[in-house]
């Protein structure tokens, strides 16, 4: 939690996936067709700012997704969309990793994704962001650079699925907590990491966040 030495108390995580027309193009999907979806990470996952991240055992394609990330500090059921910003603690800028080798093998199994997508490690979070702070971050570049070259770049308006949507959405399935986080989507533009990278999280309205990759597990 920004400004100060407290820990947001992280309860769940949601991911939207295919939440940017672009990424979803890139995946081979059609963004018009598909009505939004959702995958988990456990909260033990999370890892923060300045941290050097293990590449991670299993794979040879450890992939970045920038993102923005949503804290809620009140939950519900059914909410509804006009008063889905209500339930929003803050803002931070994040990264799934993903293991895009396992998942491509479980999609084409028709199995599910959480060894490539729920790893150790695999929710990076910068310092969460209070409203009151930074306002409700519904448009703004967002960008993700490694090694100091632009890997992702794209705007926050650009999503498939606004956040006042997702969390409306999201909360006909099941109840919204305090302390769940939701990652809500990544621009076009993933791709590989290896190790020794150096990466960047840029969101318009949020500090940098930076992570490293270290040497293999």
């Amino acid at each position: 939690m920004a400004g100060t030495t407290d820990r947001f108390p992280v309860r769940r995580i949601f991911c939207v996936g295919r939440n940017y027309a672009a990424h979803a193009r890139e995946m081979g999907k059609d963004p018009d067709r598909e009505p939004p979806f959702f995958f988990t990470k456990p909260a033990d996952a999370v890892v923060g700012h300045g941290a050097t991240i293990p590449y991670p055992p299993q794979t040879e394609g450890l992939h970045h997704e920038a993102e923005l990330v949503v804290a809620l500090g009140t939950g519900g059921a059914n909410i509804a969309e006009e008063d889905a910003l209500s339930h929003v603690w803050g803002y931070a800028a994040g990264n799934d990793l993903t293991r895009r080798d396992l998942q491509a093998a479980a999609k084409e199994l028709g199995r599910p994704w959480d060894f490539g997508k729920a790893f150790d490690n695999s929710a990076v979070v910068g310092p969460i962001h209070p409203v009151s702070r930074t306002g409700h971050l519904s448009e703004g570049s967002i960008r993700f650079t490694v090694n100091g070259t632009i890997r992702q770049e794209g705007d926050l308006s650009e999503m498939i699925w606004s956040v006042p949507e997702v969390i409306s959405i999201l909360s006909r399935s099941m109840t919204l907590q305090p302390g769940d986080l939701i990652m809500t989507g990544t621009p076009a533009g993933v791709g590989a990491l290896t190790s020794g990278d150096t990466c960047t999280v840029s969101i318009m309205g949020l500090p940098d966040l930076t992570f490293g990759i270290g040497p293999r597990i």
